[in-house]
């Protein structure tokens, strides 16, 4: 493994008093073995300073970008200054239970926007929070609640047909055969048994917990349950028992989402008077409560959704009334070149959820964005956060969307060209390297380039890593060691590293990206293993 020459100085940075290690000291350990522990001391647009042994700062070519919080760079001037203001005015952080007209401008901008994308005047109604993962679990939760809502309605639609249905045979209606035999009693039971029958039968069914759907390679998050819609066993499964469960539908197959929805159907029954006849007929059951996904996945690999799965999405959705929830926590916020990545490709959500850039590197905010026709106000009550749309965190949200707009959105347009160069630079790379790079893709500034599987390399060092899972960490850290640039791989496809760099990323910043690629990809080539895995 790589050696840590870049960060003796930091050895005994997560030590208290006691000289234990305490703050997550395994996963110290295993960013050490890779060479990546930096500590690092200041930041500025796309650049991270550590010191070196003797005191001297270092500059770095930050790539990662706060896992793509970073749209407006590191410590942004204007952010920062705006910052200052807030706190310098006394701006209340906790002012919990009193109007917060701050975040209701953020909620206005951001619907200003999306009806601009989407060419949609349909309202947003946004509920906030503090990171992306309880973003996510307020739009699940919120799907739930509308969920169960609609089940309370159809329980109490049922109950009153069955009554009207007892009073219908009272009254001399008969009841059809086929009614005792789907509900499994017999007609000498008469309407009686028959309405127990499909009592219990019912209730059995709308107790039955919600499925989610999302596709292969999603992550939104490692809370209890916006872990379960992560396609990532390794994340998801150790805590499968905790929320409801996801079906995960290949993007790659068209007929997939539909053909998982007929699978796992449900219905329920229903007794219909009508004409003087009792019938019994099945109803759709509202089993599903979400489709979730990222039109760009992050930790997945940076996979782009396509349009003709996005329209799958809409169209199964549509017809079994489940609410889209678009995930834009990682693409969204300018990242893909246009504010939502998912109006690139056609997707129109019932939910959005935004974070990360949202709190322009400064603030950690989030939000759940609900569109007026799925929304219940009822969820206000049983719903909240301590921290969500505090003055500060509103207040630097609108800055920074303030920004990204300003100039007719130049921001957006920055992201796409900047994106543009680096992908191409990526693509030369592949072509002359095919043995090593596997693929490169992406949107914008949010991209990955993809090496091959190097469990049947010869250098035995290189196999090493690479039957690990750890090949895409021994390159991050020979990048960082030898040509101070850090990137790393993402969390499902770990031979996948990362790009997800400001809108300031110039052309000699690019140009270090070339030259540091090829050169990793001329010791993978060469098999240079020793090189690669102890610089």
């Amino acid at each position: 493994m790589n050696s840590a020459s870049t960060t003796s100085t930091t050895s005994t940075a997560n030590t208290g008093s006691t000289g234990i290690k305490l703050a997550e000291p395994h996963l110290e350990d295993v960013l050490s073995s890779a060479g990546i522990n930096v500590e690092y001391t200041r930041a500025e647009r796309n650049t991270l300073y550590y010191r070196d042994q003797d005191g001297q700062e270092v500059p770095v070519l930050d790539l990662v970008g706060g896992f793509g919080s970073l749209i407006l760079g590191h410590n942004d001037p204007e952010i920062v200054a705006h910052a200052r203001e807030l706190l310098a005015a006394g701006t209340p952080i906790h002012a919990q239970f009193s109007p917060h007209p701050h975040a209701n401008r953020v909620a206005a901008e951001l619907n200003r926007v999306i009806h601009r994308e989407t060419g949609d005047s349909e309202p947003y109604f946004a509920v906030f929070a503090n990171s992306g993962a309880e973003a996510v679990e307020a739009a699940v939760k919120h799907a739930e609640l509308d969920r169960g809502l609609r089940l309370a309605a159809l329980a109490e639609e049922l109950a009153a047909h069955r009554e009207s249905a007892r009073e219908a045979v009272a009254a001399g209606a008969t009841v059809r055969a086929d009614a005792f035999e789907t509900a499994g009693t017999a007609p000498e039971d008469g309407i009686e048994g028959l309405i127990e029958a499909v009592e219990r039968s019912n209730d059995r069914r709308l107790a039955r917990p919600p499925l989610f759907l999302a596709p292969e390679g999603a992550f939104h998050g490692k809370l209890m349950g916006s872990v379960q819609l992560t396609h990532n066993e390794a994340f998801r499964l150790p805590f499968s028992a905790l929320a409801a469960q996801t079906r995960f539908i290949p993007v790659d197959q068209p007929d997939a989402l539909a053909k998982t929805v007929r699978e796992e159907r449900a219905v329920i029954l229903d007794l219909v008077a009508e004409d003087g006849t009792v019938s019994l007929t099945e109803r759709p059951f509202p089993l599903f409560c979400a489709f979730v996904l990222e039109p760009i996945q992050g930790e997945g690999g940076i996979k782009v959704i396509g349009e003709e799965f996005a329209r799958e999405v809409q169209r199964v959705c549509r017809e079994i009334d489940c609410p889209v929830v678009v995930d834009e926590i990682q693409s969204g916020m300018g990242r893909s070149g246009a504010f939502l990545a998912s109006s690139l490709i056609g997707l129109r959500a019932d939910y959005y959820t935004l974070a990360k850039s949202l709190g322009g590197g400064v603030a950690k905010t989030s939000v759940a964005l609900i569109r007026q026709g799925r929304y219940r106000k009822e969820f206000e009550l049983v719903h909240s956060s301590t921290f969500a749309k505090d003055g500060f965190s509103s207040q630097i949200a609108l800055k920074t969307l303030q920004l990204l707009e300003a100039d007719d959105g130049r921001a957006y347009r920055l992201a796409r060209e900047r994106g543009e160069k680096l992908l191409s630079v990526l693509e030369l790379i592949r072509a002359d390297f095919p043995e090593v790079v596997k693929d490169v893709r992406g949107r914008g500034l949010m991209l990955g380039i993809e090496f091959h599987d190097q469990a049947e390399t010869t250098s035995p060092e290189i196999r090493a890593v690479a039957e690990a899972g750890f090949l895409g960490y021994v390159i991050s850290g020979h990048l960082l060691n030898e040509h101070r640039i850090r990137v790393f791989p993402t969390g499902s496809s770990v031979n996948t590293l990362r790009m997800e760099p400001s809108i300031h990323l110039d052309d000699e910043e690019i140009e270090r990206i070339r030259q540091a690629l090829r050169a990793v990809c001329r010791l993978i080539r060469d098999q240079d293993g020793g090189r690669l895995v102890h610089a």
